[in-house]
């Protein structure tokens, strides 16, 4: 298991819309690391790694993008629970790098840096 408190400590510098554009870049890796079968373990970690970032940030965010953080890091559980089995089905691996694609810009929207 990684030691977290570095990271935290480093991610936590940055503003709220910063953090958020650094989630939005994990589930964007998300999509991109799926199309590789050797790929599984990177995958994985960033699944975690991500949903550590929603914990930390979700706390300094207004109470509807809270609501937003809360469902994605529902998603994320639910596709660690299953890992194994959506991993090694490349139709539903694909619609989850689909759906990280999906969630990924949506995040990034919700950071406000594209304005």
């Amino acid at each position: 298991m990684k030691d977290r408190t570095a990271i935290r400590e480093r991610y936590l510098r940055d503003i709220l819309p910063v953090r958020l554009g650094g989630l939005a870049a994990n589930l964007a890796r998300i999509n991109s690391f799926s199309d590789h079968p050797d790929h599984r373990g990177v995958v994985e970690g960033i699944l975690d790694e991500s949903k550590f970032f929603i914990e930390w940030t979700a706390s300094d965010a207004g109470l509807d993008l809270q609501a937003e953080l809360v469902q994605l890091q529902l998603q994320l559980a639910c596709w660690q629970l299953n890992w194994k089995r959506i991993w090694n089905d490349p139709v539903e691996r694909a619609a989850v790098a689909g759906k990280a694609r999906t969630w990924s810009e949506r995040v990034l929207e919700m950071s406000g840096l594209l304005h």
